[in-house]
């Protein structure tokens, strides 16, 4: 039985460790994609706050002495325009454009990456299940097989006792657990301020 529960673990182990190596691939793809959102979200607040600019306050003093020794037919047209070049303009609205796509692009792909770091906690899961559930058995046949009552006892014991394999196997499935939930909690907190943002254009 031991041998037949420790090739169990070592199959246990090659699970997880490959269950692992996904997952932490997605953890790089997502913290690409956070970096690639950022890009994005400055992007986007930058042309926002170029197309919410004020125009120029003309009723000040000062304004109206800088207009007025300066006066040409461009700065008036400028003026006019709200102080906004319209090659600029075009410009920022095509940024603005361009970020918000991207920026529902990034929200798409971070949740589909969030989605598949779900799945692959709980294929982590499964192996921490399977493996209790394989202790389980032994503990159970080596009962169900012993005649003596200090042989069990020393069987149960045996069974009881965490192996170190095991021991790993938990650690990693525990950490994985860990680090989705921080992963979540940013794409949360990604997704929210998207939102705040999209609502104030």
């Amino acid at each position: 039985m031991e041998i037949e529960d420790g090739g169990t673990l070592y199959k246990s182990k090659e699970k997880i460790f490959h269950t692992f190596s996904d997952f932490m691939l997605r953890i790089t793809k997502f913290d690409e994609l956070v970096e690639v959102g950022s890009r994005l979200l400055v992007g986007f607040q930058q042309g926002l706050e170029y197309l919410r600019r004020q125009p120029i306050e003309k009723n000040s003093e000062l304004v109206e002495r800088i207009i007025r020794d300066n006066e040409s037919k461009r700065l008036s047209s400028y003026i006019e325009a709200g102080c906004l070049n319209a090659h600029d303009s075009v410009h920022n609205m095509s940024k603005l454009h361009t970020s918000h796509l991207g920026l529902q692009n990034h929200v798409n792909e971070a949740k589909v990456v969030v989605d598949e770091l779900a799945c692959l906690l709980k294929e982590a899961e499964a192996v921490v299940q399977s493996i209790n559930c394989s202790l389980t058995q032994v503990g159970e046949l080596n009962v169900d097989n012993s005649t003596n009552l200090l042989e069990t006892c020393h069987d149960e014991a045996e069974a009881s006792s965490v192996d170190p394999l095991e021991h790993e196997i938990t650690d990693i499935a525990i950490m994985m657990a860990v680090v989705y939930s921080m992963v979540k909690s940013d794409y949360t907190m990604q997704v929210i301020i998207f939102f705040r943002w999209l609502k104030l254009s």
